[in-house]
């Protein structure tokens, strides 16, 4: 009687076995194309001992929300000469510095930028953008609580922008690095007890101003 040829057992399961660990190695994610991002500093507070250690106490917060775009490949996102800036924002004649829904800067303490004070409150973050030469726009405009293509009053992104409701407006130093950052990053740099710098770093171009606690 001829022999027949039987497969170990362990070489049908060891390669069904590596599978199944490849497929749970790839977990789901769940992301919009622009995930939501938040840059965050406490200014004016002070650090004290206390029984259970050091605390920081009565610090006041300044927080950015805003949509943080990825290049994906993409260079020279600001573009140059004539057509500088259209390419983050085609469709309107101020960015949102972000991406999505308008970006948000809520202060619990009056802030000085740019020489001007303004008081504690939630504002809309803007920036006129030229070459070399940003500006930092602050608006009070109402904001649409959901997107409505029919609404042409309330704010969302820089869909139905008006100056008219600007509040602050302050040059932004901008300079170009070697280093290219993929996603978009607004983010507090030099922090002191009553001041910061506000930064805005895309592709190879970081914006900053700026900001001290008012009296």
């Amino acid at each position: 009687m001829p022999r027949t040829f039987q497969m170990p057992l362990t070489a049908v399961l060891v390669p069904l076995f590596a599978a199944a660990i490849l497929a749970q190695s790839v977990p789901e994610v769940k992301l919009p194309p622009s995930p939501l991002g938040q840059a965050a500093v406490q200014l004016g507070g002070r650090w004290e001992k206390t029984a259970d250690g050091e605390r920081y106490r009565d610090g006041k917060w300044l927080v950015v929300d805003y949509g943080r775009p990825l290049l994906r490949g993409r260079t020279g996102i600001f573009g140059s000469g004539a057509d500088y800036g259209k390419r983050v924002n085609p469709d309107a004649a101020i960015w949102r510095v972000g991406a999505n829904d308008t970006t948000r800067l809520t202060t619990q303490a009056s802030l000085v930028i740019g020489g001007k004070t303004i008081p504690p409150g939630v504002y809309n973050v803007f920036a006129d953008l030229k070459p070399g030469a940003w500006t930092l726009v602050l608006s009070t405009q109402a904001r649409q609580p959901k997107y409505d293509p029919n609404d042409k009053v309330l704010l969302y992104g820089t869909y139905n922008y008006d100056a008219k409701h600007d509040v602050l407006r302050a040059p932004m130093a901008v300079r170009t690095t070697d280093t290219s950052v993929e996603q978009l990053t607004i983010g507090f740099a030099n922090v002191t007890a009553g001041a910061a710098t506000l930064t805005v770093s895309w592709d190879t171009t970081v914006a900053s101003v700026d900001v001290k606690l008012g009296s």
